[in-house]
C-alpha cells in the first residue's frame, strides 16, 4: 500500500498546487490513499467548509490540522459533522474536534493521529509524549501515521525514536520548510522531522517577503499576507508491504525547478 502525505497546505496557491498535481502524483506512484495537512488552507490560517470539501472532492481522505486549527471560526459551525477531518489530540480538552480516525483502505485499517509539539508553541496542550500513550493502548490499526505539528526539531526526533515500533510512520509538520532526514528508523518506524509547505514557492513558510522581511527589521507588526506567484508541492510518500510494514519512504517536491 502507498499512502501520501501532503505537507501543510497553504493558502489558495496550496490549494491550485493540490489540483493541479494531485492526479498525476496519485497516477505515478500509484497511491492508495492521500492524508494532507490543511491547518493554513484558508488564507494562510485555518480551514473554511468550502475547502474542507473542496479536499474530499480531490481525494484526500483524512486532514490533520495544527496551532492554527480555529483561526477560522467557521469550523465550530461544521466540526462535528467533518468526519475526515483530525485535529490536534492533546489540545486543550475544552476544545472540540476529533485527534485519531481509523478508516479502511483497501482492506487495511489506517489511523491517523494529529499531535501538536509544546517546545516554542502556546504551551495550553498536553503533553505529547503522555498524549499518545492513551491511544496505543487501544490501537488496533494495521498503519498508523502520526503528523506531530512542532516547531522544534530536537523535539520531533525525539517523538520518533518514543514512536518507534510502536507506530509505522511519524511525519513532523509546521516549520514549512522539507528535511532530508527521511529514513526508517531501527524498530522500523517511517521518520521525517518535516515534510515541507504546499504552497507559495517564492516565500518566507508561505508569506509575502517583503512584508515579513519588514517586520523582522522594524520590529513593526505588519499585516499578515500570503504570498502570491509559483507554487510548489511538497509531499512524502510511504509505501507499505503485506506485512503493513513501511519498506520505503520518498520526498517528492514539485516546484519551477524540480518536475514531475
Amino acid at each position: 500500500m502507498n499512502i501520501l502525505f501532503i505537507g501543510d497546505v497553504f493558502s489558495s496557491i496550496g490549494r491550485e498546487m493540490i489540483d493541479m498535481y494531485l492526479p498525476k502524483v496519485k497516477e505515478k506512484y500509484q497511491v492508495d490513499m492521500v492524508i494532507a495537512n490543511v491547518e493554513n488552507a484558508t488564507h494562510g490560517k485555518g480551514l473554511m467548509k468550502k475547502h474542507y470539501e473542496e479536499f474530499l472532492f480531490q481525494g484526500i481522505s483524512l486532514m490533520t490540522m495544527g496551532n492554527h486549527t480555529f483561526s477560522k471560526k467557521e469550523l465550530l459551525d461544521y466540526i462535528d459533522e467533518a468526519d475526515r477531518l483530525i485535529v490536534p489530540y492533546n489540545q486543550p480538552r475544552a476544545l472540540p474536534g476529533v485527534g485519531s480516525r481509523e478508516i479502511s483502505i483497501k482492506g487495511k485499517r489506517v489511523r491517523v493521529t494529529n499531535l501538536l509539539g509544546l517546545t516554542f508553541m502556546d504551551g495550553k496542550s498536553q503533553n505529547p509524549f503522555e498524549a499518545i500513550d492513551d491511544i496505543l493502548k487501544d490501537d488496533q490499526s494495521d498503519i498508523h501515521i502520526v503528523d506531530f505539528h512542532a516547531e522544534a526539531t530536537s523535539e520531533k526526533i525525539a517523538m520518533g525514536y518514543y514512536l518507534d515500533g510502536q507506530v509505522s510512520a511519524v511525519l513532523g509538520t509546521h516549520t514549512h520548510v522539507p528535511t532530508a532526514d527521511e529514513k526508517i528508523l531501527d524498530k522500523g518506524t517511517a521518520y521525517q522531522s518535516d515534510v515541507g509547505m504546499t504552497g507559495p514557492y517564492v516565500s518566507v513558510i508561505g508569506c509575502d517577503k517583503e512584508t515579513i522581511i519588514k517586520r523582522m527589521k522594524t520590529g513593526l507588526m505588519t499585516p499578515f499576507q500570503p504570498a502570491e506567484g509559483e507554487g510548489q508541492f511538497l509531499a512524502t510518500l510511504l509505501c507499505f508491504d503485506q506485512e503493513n510494514q513501511c519498506e520505503k519512504i520518498e520526498r517528492i517536491c514539485i516546484d519551477p525547478y524540480h518536475f514531475l
